[in-house]
């Protein structure tokens, strides 16, 4: 607690959160317990030795309180009015979505229903689907439309994916599709926030509109202005499988980057005694930027830690990067809990832990640097290295794959991120400025393709590439202890207590995996599957799975789906796939039957 207070706070913090969301204690019973966390707290002002013995109890206690209380704020859902299958709305844009090849996909904010005459309606948000050759969504106007509009469905396995609660944690609670024209009516008064977005909005179609190829365009909005919508499934892919799909969104590093950029301009252009003014206006642009591309949430995690770590040094105190960690998670998990479920918010924060924790000794293998290029070279491969494995665990648990390709891929890639960085956001400028340099252009397009082009060939390593992992909780609990050990072991190789800590921690990891693999080895069950309208029957007898579907019409959408996420958490690796009559209305399996009407 001396020496990390603020980490040791917001561990217990992070316990609140997690006890309401898997235990849901009610309103009174939180208020009863912050008022008796309260008390405890209070107690410590009293100078006894009992009460100097358990302070730091009292106070850990206290904030796993304050987190219970924060997460059952952030928890509280409207209340959805009665809807019909097909209603008229008004709407509002708020976010655009990755679409698909049918269909646009974007949050909505329904303002109206004018068929509901629900007193008092709140606006609430919904994901639209439109199809392509409808006219684009703008923030300029107000749209009325009829729509065909449900609330998301609930899931029925274990192994699912959870759409409504990953919609609902965004305050998204319906899905709606537009399959005709729709009206608008043009904004009296536009929000300065809506004036932001459809700046940014504009520039994204002066992007199209560029003598860039299209390939180019969608990965120089992605990379810069932090919309992937429209990128193709193939760039995609090849980023997913080298590891590198952090290079196509804003992320911490493109954050560091444009500080780091401004900072040196401010520092050469303001004399030595105004150095603290350079941070000041550092920081001011990267906020700046992070309202310009709408807040992302990558974006204000990293702003957030950049701004916590320099305020340290404005406040002439010496800098500490757990210290920054702890306060920028603090701050943006009370105003809003509910990202500390999200992938991205524990992904970025278990790589800095992981920079933290092992870059420094993974350094010390390598020989002494004789140049600045070679300290570069070794800093950036050690800070790749950490983590790639710190964020290894959580990796496997949530996508189920990892490549030994990604290793490889990150330290080519990163040293030149900076190169790339600086490039795309220049071009940006010059594109939303309207500067038009034929040249520069094409030297750009040629330079970003034939980086694509590496990035695709590294990806067509597929024997390294290893899919369809799983890992129990408890699988990646040992895996993050073995990193714990890692640091003493690479300090001291030959020591015999590292070297048997870390054994253990293996041996435990394996113990595990082996008792999960033999228990779903062992399992049988049968299950009804729900795809849209269609039920789906699987039978598991040990390792052997038949699945049952109605029809072959959309065979490939039930693999994505269903079929690969059920052999995924059952740890099976193939399967049969057979069909039933069109016309049945029951399914009967060793005595017991299963409605598939």
């Amino acid at each position: 607690m001396k020496t990390q207070p603020l980490l040791i706070l917001l561990i217990c913090f992070i316990i609140g959160i997690l006890f309401q969301e898997y235990l849901d204690m009610g309103q009174k019973s939180i208020y009863f317990l912050l008022i008796i966390s309260g008390i405890s707290l209070l107690s410590i002002l009293f100078k006894t030795t009992f009460s100097q013995c358990i302070k730091h109890y009292c106070l850990g206690f206290f904030f796993f309180s304050i987190g219970i209380f924060v997460h059952d704020l952030n928890s509280v859902q409207p209340k959805i009015p009665a809807l019909e299958s097909k209603e008229n709305i008004v709407f509002q844009l708020s976010k655009k979505l990755n679409s698909n090849e049918k269909n646009r996909r974007y949050i909505v904010e329904v303002l109206a229903i004018p068929s509901n005459d629900v007193k008092d309606f709140a606006p609430i948000k919904t994901v639209l689907s439109i199809p392509r050759d409808q006219e684009l969504l703008d923030f300029k106007h107000f749209y009325d439309a009829e729509v065909y509009i449900h609330s998301p469905e609930e899931i029925n396995n274990d192994f699912q994916f959870d759409y409504k609660k990953y919609l609902a944690r965004q305050e998204v609670y319906l899905q709606a599709y537009l399959p005709n024209d729709m009206l608008k009516t043009e904004k009296a008064e536009i929000s300065f926030p809506d004036k932001i977005r459809q700046t940014r909005l504009e520039i994204l179609n002066q992007i199209n509109q560029s003598p860039l190829s299209p390939k180019i365009q969608e990965f120089l909005k992605g990379i810069i202005l932090s919309d992937r919508t429209e990128m193709d499934k193939e760039t995609v892919n090849d980023f997913n499988q080298t590891g590198l799909v952090h290079l196509l969104a804003i992320s911490g590093s493109h954050m560091v980057i444009i500080f780091w950029i401004t900072l040196f301009v401010f520092n050469q252009i303001l004399p030595v005694k105004f150095r603290k003014v350079s941070i000041v206006l550092s920081l001011v642009l990267i906020w700046s930027f992070a309202i310009f591309i709408d807040y992302g949430s990558s974006v204000m995690r990293s702003c957030l830690m950049i701004t916590c770590y320099y305020l340290m040094l404005l406040l002439q105190r010496k800098p500490d990067l757990l210290h920054s960690l702890a306060l920028s998670a603090f701050i943006l998990l009370i105003v809003d809990s509910q990202q500390l479920f999200e992938v991205g918010f524990q992904l970025s924060y278990v790589a800095v832990l992981g920079i933290w924790w092992l870059s420094a000794p993974i350094k010390r293998l390598f020989r002494r640097p004789r140049s600045a290029t070679e300290k570069f070279v070794y800093e950036i491969t050690a800070m790749t290295f950490a983590a790639q494995i710190a964020t290894l665990p959580l990796a496997v648990y949530y996508f189920h794959q990892f490549s030994f390709v990604s290793i490889f891929a990150n330290l080519l890639i990163i040293p030149l991120s900076e190169v790339i960085i600086i490039s795309s956001l220049l071009m940006v400028i010059m594109i939303a400025f309207g500067i038009k340099f034929l040249l520069v252009y094409e030297i750009f397009d040629a330079s970003i393709l034939y980086v694509l082009k590496v990035i695709h060939w590294f990806s067509s390593f597929e024997t390294l590439m290893n899919k369809h992992l799983s890992l129990h909780l408890m699988e990646v609990g040992a895996l993050f202890l073995a990193i714990y050990t890692l640091r003493f072991l690479i300090k001291d190789i030959f020591n015999l207590k590292y070297r048997l800590a870390f054994s253990f921690c293996l041996l435990l990891f394996f113990g595990f995996r082996v008792c999960f693999n033999i228990y779903n080895l062992e399992k049988k069950e049968v299950l009804v599957h729900h795809f849209y309208k269609d039920k789906i029957i699987s039978i598991k007898n040990k390792d052997q799975i038949v699945f049952w579907l109605n029809s072959d019409k959309t065979e490939d959408r039930v693999k994505d789906f269903v079929i690969t996420p059920y052999l995924v958490s059952r740890r099976v690796s193939d399967c049969k796939i057979d069909y039933y009559s069109e016309d049945a209305e029951a399914f009967v399996f060793e005595g017991n039957t299963y409605q598939l009407k």
